[in-house]
């Protein structure tokens, strides 16, 4: 097998809950070694959000900390510290999502770092920025989805807001933290020398309303709650049908035809209050009230066979059953599995992108905690075991 792409880069992980440790998972995948240093006795935040729990594991932190290596380390205590600047002279990259000015409380932050190693790639990943009079906010995603405006235009008309189902902009963010990272490694090549990053949730929940913003920003327009509909096409929403909802997308007056056709009701396509896409707009309702009328005559999987072959956006609203039994995601081979030794076999979704030369892989299982702790120590480090018994014994490891 090919190794990954990034393989021979270390890490130096303190991404504590997702979106720092989903961009490390990110890096692990592709191949570096990420080292997650984690607090003696308790760990990354997620160890402990269950149920559910597996074998005393929580499910959580299944999801974003495979391909890493756990080292517990108590950065307070001053052999922590050491430790921590060890690691950093040997390694390429540093994420952390501490608050604001943690790390330079104990000497560890990107001034004292760079000192000692002058190419590390240093990311700082906070809530609401490292400056400015929100600084010290808690940047947990839902209440980063409220202040950067994404919960105001979520939900339907009419009814209180709603956060998305996930945590998208931590998902958002390690993903922007993720690129900024391998951008920095690029530019080190060049220059020799490694930089700080800093990334936060909530400018990359404002920078991720794209269109929202642009519509805001340059034509003054407010925007609404929609649900699952669309603004400026319809139908282009949820629909009800005998057995539960579909999606269908009519996105020009071309598939309006055609969705007219598969739904065998040809003279609405003829109807002139709906011969264009400005013209259903203004008549939503009524749009919306006769194509569904159609549509709960049928099941959603028989609409779907109806509809899709017409070349009409659409598919049924899955659970999470629907969604790993769907013929293509089974084709996709979206899970990746292995025995874990405490909790049996785990499996967890795989990375989406697929290399040509060198695939992304499931290298390490989630790691439990302190799991690696003696093996880095000596096989990076070079620490002896009666250097790492006392580190032990200390209460530093």
């Amino acid at each position: 097998m090919s190794s990954g792409l990034l393989t021979g880069m270390r890490v130096l992980d303190f991404g504590r809950v997702i979106a720092g440790a989903f961009c490390s998972q990110v890096l692990g995948d592709m191949g570096a070694e990420v080292i997650k240093i984690e607090q003696p006795g308790v760990g990354d935040e997620t160890r402990s959000w269950g149920p559910p729990f597996v074998n005393g594991e929580a499910a959580y932190f299944f999801c974003v900390n495979r391909n890493k290596q756990s080292v517990t380390v108590d950065i307070k205590r001053p052999e922590g510290q050491a430790i921590i600047r060890e690691l950093a002279t040997r390694s390429d990259v540093l994420i952390e999502n501490f608050k604001p000015g943690i790390l330079a409380k104990v000497g560890l932050d990107w001034n004292d770092l760079s000192a000692v190693n002058p190419r590390l790639v240093f990311c700082s990943i906070s809530g609401f920025g490292r400056t400015g009079p929100g600084m010290e906010r808690g940047g947990y995603d839902v209440i980063v989805q409220a202040v950067g405006g994404l919960m105001g235009i979520t939900g339907e008309p009419d009814r209180p807001p709603v956060k998305v189902g996930v945590a998208m902009t931590d998902i958002c963010t390690g993903l922007y933290a993720h690129g900024a990272i391998l951008a920095a490694l690029h530019a080190r090549e060049k220059s020799g020398k490694g930089q700080r990053i800093d990334v936060s949730l909530l400018e990359v929940q404002v920078a991720s309303l794209i269109n929202i913003a642009s519509s805001y920003l340059n034509a003054g327009q407010m925007p609404r709650k929609w649900g699952t509909a669309h603004p400026s096409i319809v139908p282009y929403q949820a629909f009800r049908t005998q057995d539960g909802y579909m999606i269908i997308g009519g996105a020009n007056d071309r598939l309006w035809v055609k969705l007219c056709e598969g739904l065998g009701v040809p003279e609405l396509a003829r109807d002139p209050r709906f011969v264009t896409n400005a013209q259903r707009v203004a008549a939503r309702e009524e749009v919306i009230r006769l194509v569904e009328e159609r549509l709960v005559t049928k099941t959603r999987r028989e609409w779907e066979a109806i509809l899709a072959p017409l070349g009409i956006p659409c598919g049924p609203i899955n659970d999470m059953a629907e969604t790993f039994n769907d013929p293509q995601v089974q084709h996709l081979q979206m899970i990746w599995e292995g025995a874990h030794p405490q909790t049996g076999p785990i499996r967890t979704v795989r990375n989406p992108v697929t290399y040509s030369e060198n695939p992304a892989a499931l290298r390490l299982l989630p790691p439990r905690l302190g799991e690696h702790t003696d093996g880095v120590l000596r096989d990076v480090l070079g620490y002896s075991q009666t250097q790492i018994a006392s580190l032990r014994e200390s209460g530093a490891i």
